[in-house]
């Protein structure tokens, strides 16, 4: 996905927030800031310009200014009247700053220029970091030309028009020589980012705070957008759905080429570690049996071996968060497709999953879109069907009255137990006929099962060493089994490698 338009950078050291353009490519996102360029001439080096103003008979100096020391802001031009003096030099532009070796007042610049003599030389450089409150938004009409009625102030303009009212056009000057130097304002790029393994946060770095119409994109070396602005929370998701669109595409390219595979889900989620309220950013990913945790994401084949954590599917638990879902089914649908927004996201339980491990144990992550949510469950799930219909079958050693038995969950057979040495089975039922369970939380479980023949419901009481983990391998072969006989979920597959994105 490729675009393209203008967005607010928040700088958090200034304080400050300026204009710039937004290029998105399928590898890149390029911030771009106004500079003013010479075009023609010999001093494409210099970073200002002294011009000279030729006050005319007719109309004053054709700009207006704002800012001021008094105010630790510099002079900057704010506007320029067209086919006035400073207009016709073609070298000055809005968000020029006045150059000065001391510290320039605002009041005294007007007077400074309201009795200059017929001949002004002021030098003057671009800001490309100018503070938007001193310069007029992109795209915003000019302010009024009638300046009598205002009082003179560093946050707005002063109007400069020493000789008639703003209004009267001074005659055009001479042409200009070829040899002069042309200027122009320009977009010029400022930051390239790298969306390779790239990560986009919408919250304050280190806490659970969702900033409003904000989100920053960090490049796989550290390196940062900081933080952009946008005028509406509908833009501001459709720059994120459209930079997450373009690095979960090309980080499943990436990865699936060196690893020659196309069943792949990988993506930047962020953990929720809750002893201390505090987050860190982790690189999910979801290959064949296993599902990864890395503290980095794995830029080559060997890297895949020092995963953080690593589970296997079948025996893990996906469980969504859905507490900050609202009640009207329509709305809901809206909001798991990122066209709303919900108040109630702001809590802790926006947008969450969790992995649950074993008794008391498990992972939450914070994903930024509904949309990356959604995938996420339906990935799981496509998955874990995808490796139960591969394994076909799980057995479990476990205990019953102090014999050592051997629990088998198979796709086709159901369950079965049967002695530990002589393989003999003891019983044996299927999916449909497991009518409930318990368990005490720690090693032992008790199965209720319909009998075929009499309807009776039987009691298997088992203990197993790992329980938690057996437990969520029961339900992901039943989960499988379900999935297997609903036309629908298998009419939405293609089996196998269908290339997935986050």
């Amino acid at each position: 996905m490729t675009k393209s338009g203008i967005a607010l950078l928040y700088n958090e050291e200034t304080n400050n927030t300026y204009d710039v353009c937004l290029k998105l490519t399928k590898e890149v996102l390029t911030i771009q800031k106004l500079d003013v360029v010479c075009t023609r001439g010999s001093e494409s080096h210099v970073n200002h310009r002294t011009v000279v103003l030729r006050r005319q008979a007719a109309g004053g100096l054709g700009l207006s200014i704002k800012g001021g020391a008094e105010h630790s802001v510099p002079v900057v031009i704010s506007k320029i009247f067209k086919d006035q003096v400073a207009d016709q030099t073609g070298m000055l532009f809005v968000g020029d700053a006045v150059l000065q070796v001391g510290a320039l007042v605002h009041h005294l610049f007007v007077h400074l220029l309201r009795t200059a003599g017929d001949e002004v030389t002021i030098t003057v450089r671009y800001l490309r970091e100018v503070p938007s409150f001193l310069k007029l938004p992109l795209g915003s009409p000019g302010p009024s030309t009638d300046h009598s009625s205002r009082v003179s102030s560093p946050l707005f303009d002063s109007g400069v028009h020493l000789n008639g009212n703003g209004n009267n056009t001074a005659p055009s000057p001479p042409s200009p020589s070829a040899n002069e130097p042309k200027y122009e304002k320009r977009w010029l790029d400022a930051v390239c980012l790298p969306l390779l393994m790239a990560r986009v946060s919408r919250y304050k770095t280190g806490t659970d705070k969702l900033r409003s119409n904000c989100f920053e994109v960090f490049a796989l070396d550290g390196a940062s957008t900081n933080i952009l602005q946008f005028c509406t929370a509908a833009e501001s998701t459709d720059w994120l759905q459209a930079i997450s669109t373009n690095i979960n595409d090309l980080t499943q390219e990436n990865v699936s080429s060196f690893l020659y595979i196309t069943d792949l889900i990988g993506s930047y989620c962020e953990s929720l570690l809750k002893k201390n309220d505090m987050t860190s950013f982790k690189f999910l990913a979801l290959r064949g049996p296993y599902f990864y945790i890395f503290r980095t994401p794995p830029i080559s084949a060997a890297d895949w071996g020092q995963a953080e954590t690593t589970y296997n599917l079948y025996e893990v638990l996906f469980k969504v968060h859905k507490l900050w879902m609202a009640e009207d089914c329509w709305l809901q649908a809206r909001l798991y497709l990122g066209l709303e927004h919900s108040p109630e996201q702001q809590d802790n339980e926006s947008l969450c999953f969790s992995i649950l491990v074993g008794h008391g144990q498990s992972h939450t992550f914070r994903v930024e879109l509904a949309t990356d949510l959604a995938i996420w469950e339906k990935s799981f799930q496509r998955a874990v069907f995808l490796e139960v219909q591969r394994i076909r079958s799980k057995s479990y050693m476990c205990s019953s009255q102090g014999n050592v038995l051997c629990f088998t969950i198979d796709f086709e057979l159901g369950f079965t137990c049967s002695e530990g040495t002589s393989k003999t089975i003891l019983w044996r039922y299927k999916f449909s006929q497991l009518k409930g369970s318990s368990d005490d939380g720690k090693t032992r479980v008790k199965l209720l099962f319909k009998n075929a023949e009499s309807n009776q419901i039987e009691m298997k009481e088992l203990e197993f060493a790992n329980l938690t983990a057996v437990l969520h391998c029961i339900h992901s072969f039943i989960a499988a089994k379900v999935a297997s006989m609903d036309p629908l979920f298998m009419c939405s597959q293609t089996f196998p490698g269908n290339h997935m994105n986050s």
